[in-house]
């Protein structure tokens, strides 16, 4: 734990101290908070203040640089090039970027659920930090730094798009886009051996093993929210991902991952599309 203290008049809400981290613009801070706000919450010197509304969602606290571009718009770079396959880490980082604003704003935004499920998206929030730090630091042995490469804000869009209901939030981030890091993770740890960085393809192995869990934890929350909504939740799922998602998906669900994440059968041969 680093000395960073939260400024004082946050008082012991949670929301704000959420609030906070979702705004910080420089990445450091952005993970300090996160770490000291985690803490607090562990400690129990946060509660949980009912009585205030969030604020309609805009868009969190990040720096200038990554500039951000459509993904079409991105540049294809060789993983065999210094500046590939530091993109790729650079692209992957990213994505944990965004997944702690994620967590920050499914604890910040959705106010009427049990205690358990803040427990579950700070603890998420505070390891997405972590994979955020681990990474920034392999790349900077790289050659290169956050925000040296463009990057596009699909995640954040989808949160945006998700902001008025806890269900939907939990059904398309975690379930959908989370969920297929766990897909592709082992591809691209596969490539980062092949071109011997050892150091990245643990990295990765950290990620992946806590990403089952934050998928797990987005299927527990959707599953809950559907039992009190009395609505069938496999069936709310696909209806869901029909409504606002455009394809299946684009290759081999990581089917394993995926079962311990907390997706039946009949759900992942939904989204193979064979069910």
């Amino acid at each position: 734990m680093s000395d960073f203290h939260l400024p004082a008049d946050l008082s012991d809400d949670l929301f704000r101290a959420a609030e906070h981290c979702l705004n910080c613009v420089d990445p450091a801070a952005k993970v300090a908070a996160t770490d000291a706000v985690a803490e607090r919450w562990r400690s129990g010197a946060l509660s949980l203040s009912r009585q205030t509304e969030a604020a309609p969602i805009g868009e969190p606290g990040r720096p200038a640089r990554p500039v951000l571009v459509a993904p079409r718009d991105l540049p294809r770079r060789r993983l065999g090039s210094a500046e590939g396959h530091a993109a790729l880490i650079h692209a992957i980082a990213h994505i944990e970027f965004n997944a702690i604003n994620l967590a920050w704003d499914a604890v910040y935004r959705f106010r009427d659920l049990p205690r358990a499920y803040y427990d579950d998206w700070v603890r998420v929030a505070e390891e997405e930090a972590r994979h955020f730090g681990l990474l920034r630091e392999h790349l900077r042995t790289l050659g290169f730094d956050y925000g040296d490469f463009p990057a596009h804000n699909g995640l954040w869009e989808m949160a945006q798009k998700t902001a008025a209901d806890a269900l939907l939030r939990m059904a398309l981030v975690p379930r959908v886009l989370e969920a297929r890091g766990l897909d592709v993770t082992p591809g691209i740890m596969r490539k980062l051996a092949e071109c011997g960085d050892a150091a990245g393809v643990a990295v990765l192995e950290v990620i992946l093993h806590d990403e089952v869990g934050h998928v797990a934890i987005g299927s527990r929350w959707f599953r809950h929210l559907c039992a009190v909504r009395d609505v069938p939740a496999e069936e709310t799922f696909r209806r869901l991902f029909d409504q606002y998602m455009s394809s299946r998906a684009s290759g081999p669900l990581h089917r394993s991952a995926r079962r311990e994440a907390g997706f039946s059968e009949d759900e992942l041969n939904f989204l193979e599309g064979v069910g």
